[in-house]
């Protein structure tokens, strides 16, 4: 099955570079090999859910480890 998960992390941070937990969470999702979309209100990452899912754990561990104070994240089927 495939999904399509899109999560935010905070605090959020005003104009400039993204914040040390929404850059760290990007690196992970950019290292999975997945396809993503780094947006300045949420990051999307769409493919097999077992991989998604495995890279959201990581997700998660690195935006913590970086300072992010709440992560919020909702994940959908892709396609019917």
């Amino acid at each position: 099955m495939r999904v399509v998960a899109e999560f935010t992390s905070e605090p959020f941070q005003g104009e400039g570079q993204p914040p040390p937990h929404a850059q760290a969470a990007w690196e992970v999702v950019d290292a999975s090999g997945l396809h993503g979309d780094f947006g300045p209100f949420g990051t999307e990452v769409d493919g097999d859910l077992e991989v998604v899912a495995d890279t959201l754990r990581d997700v998660i561990a690195a935006a913590l480890r970086s300072g992010a104070s709440r992560i919020t994240l909702q994940v959908r089927p892709d396609g019917p």
